[in-house]
């Protein structure tokens, strides 16, 4: 008797762990009474346990297209395909997802299949809507290589880049041109890899592997132009220009390229010319493509259509607020000065010692080099940063610092004394370079000291007063401390107090 109870209990055990069909229904359930986070969740376990369901993979994608999360959706969808190749309400989702991530071919592909399956449907009109967008961007998809397979691994590599992990797009896109040794823009992005990971002449050879077997390709013409403006070569940068200037491209997707090259590297009247082109003729950019008219439109004193584009880009990221092309015009600073001296930052930014990182660092945010100088895929490597230097990076960001955090709200002081010297002096001149490098190296001892800067004024003056002195300039405390508004006593101490960060030598 015991036993059967044991068998028993151990049967209604076994009952109570919950399958995928459980939770599949459990989302049904929740999507009825308009509970969607929970019938996410529900799915998303749901797939965790029947991950070869065609219809739960199916429905999970149908939510992360309705949040516009294509890449995922697309997974899924795949997924099911595979599985169960002659549903047609999978087959319509394929056709729907793969025009989302811009896989026309096959938007078109299982669109008509579709309609073949089920010419009178429930998606039939969706369906035959798709087919009229492919049909508009007929000139687009023309331009496409590759089967739907190869231009899924593509954009597998490309989601990788985007995160970070270049290692692994790198593997992808090898892997893809073993196997589709003419597949030109896989080499491009291999190309776009390997110059990310600090591979440049591996990414110029393969660019001009492009160019020979594919004479006149614009991606590897641009990809060389970029690369050859960030490297500063200035002789091949003229001489891809040239060929640039004379190129009249027809389709959306080059005169895109085509135009943020120009803008990138400062050619504003030309690439203006091409994305507005685009614009003007209907054309529904991301978020790069209004960033890049923007710019390209303000430099070229259209600065309405620059406005109105960056509002269109801050709707899509909003992340952009600060970047605005007219911000390095309205700065109180000069552009000729040293924070608006692009070589000068990089410099800083590549020196083996942590205070002139820290320096161009802080130079950084208010820079016109701002944008480009983070692009930089060896500029600003936040895998090699020190904590310090993060929190640098975050303030050149804009970051929200938590004023309430000791140790945050004491780096904003330490921030704000810098800000104090360069509000004194009007702009970063070469005369008092040496002056700052003094503070940061100040800075960076005080730093580790865990030291609270306390009084950011009389610091500024504190380290202006010991500069000067240093220089055998004449200078009273009397003079700075009323330059800086602090009591010369004030000045004193705080002249006491950071004298002992200074360290013995610093070459």
């Amino acid at each position: 008797m015991e036993k059967k109870r044991q068998n028993e209990t151990q049967s209604n055990i076994v009952s109570f762990i919950p399958t995928g069909d459980y939770y599949y229904k459990k989302s049904i359930q929740a999507m009825n009474s308009g509970q969607m986070n929970k019938a996410y969740k529900y799915l998303q376990r749901a797939v965790d346990l029947s991950p070869d369901d065609p219809m739960i993979n199916l429905q999970l994608a149908i939510v992360e297209l309705e949040g516009q999360r294509f890449e995922e959706a697309y997974d899924l969808l795949r997924h099911a395909y595979q599985i169960d190749p002659d549903n047609p309400e999978i087959i319509f989702y394929m056709a729907e997802v793969s025009g989302c991530v811009g896989i026309m071919h096959d938007a078109k592909r299982f669109a008509e299949e579709y309609l073949k399956l089920e010419p009178e449907g429930a998606y039939a009109d969706e369906a035959a809507e798709i087919l009229e967008f492919v049909a508009f961007e007929q000139d687009d998809l023309e331009e496409l290589e590759g089967s739907g397979e190869d231009l899924y691994r593509q954009e597998q590599a490309r989601r990788c880049m985007e995160k970070g992990d270049f290692p692994e797009a790198i593997n992808i896109l090898e892997d893809l041109i073993e196997d589709r040794p003419a597949f030109w823009s896989a080499y491009n992005n291999l190309a776009l890899a390997y110059f990310y990971v600090g591979e440049e002449e591996q990414a110029k050879a393969l660019l001009h592997t492009v160019l020979r077997e594919n004479k006149g390709n614009l991606h590897a013409l641009c990809n060389l132009t970029v690369i050859a403006y960030y490297e500063k070569n200035e002789e091949d940068l003229q001489a891809l220009l040239n060929v640039l200037v004379k190129i009249q491209p027809y389709t959306w997707e080059h005169r895109y390229k085509l135009g943020a090259t120009l803008a990138l590297i400062g050619q504003y009247e030309l690439a203006y010319k091409w994305l507005r082109s685009m614009q003007k003729r209907g054309y529904v950019g991301d978020a790069g493509f209004y960033f890049w008219l923007s710019h390209a439109a303000y430099f070229s004193d259209h600065v309405e259509i620059s406005k109105s584009a960056w509002d269109q880009l801050l709707e899509l990221d909003p992340d952009k607020e600060g970047f605005e092309p007219w911000r390095q015009q309205e700065n109180e600073f000069a552009l000729d000065a040293l924070e608006h001296d692009r070589d000068f930052i990089v410099e800083k930014l590549e020196s083996s010692y942590t205070s002139e990182r820290i320096f161009g660092l802080f130079l950084l945010k208010g820079t016109a080099h701002k944008q480009e100088i983070i692009a930089h895929p060896k500029w600003v490597n936040i895998e090699q940063l020190g904590s310090f230097e993060k929190l640098f990076l975050a303030y050149a960001l804009g970051h929200e610092f938590d004023k309430k955090n000791k140790v945050e709200a004491s780096f904003l002081r330490a921030v704000h004394v810098s800000e104090i010297l360069l509000e004194q002096y009007g702009k970063l001149s070469s005369l008092i370079v040496p002056m700052f490098q003094m503070w940061f190296v100040l800075c960076e001892q005080a730093l580790v000291q865990n030291y609270r800067f306390t009084n950011p004024a009389a610091i500024a003056g504190a380290n202006d007063y010991l500069f000067k002195s240093s220089q055998m300039l004449k200078v009273t405390k009397k003079e700075i401390a009323q330059q800086y508004g602090v009591s010369v006593s004030t000045l004193t101490k705080y002249i006491d107090e950071i004298l002992t960060f200074l360290p013995d030598s610093h070459n």
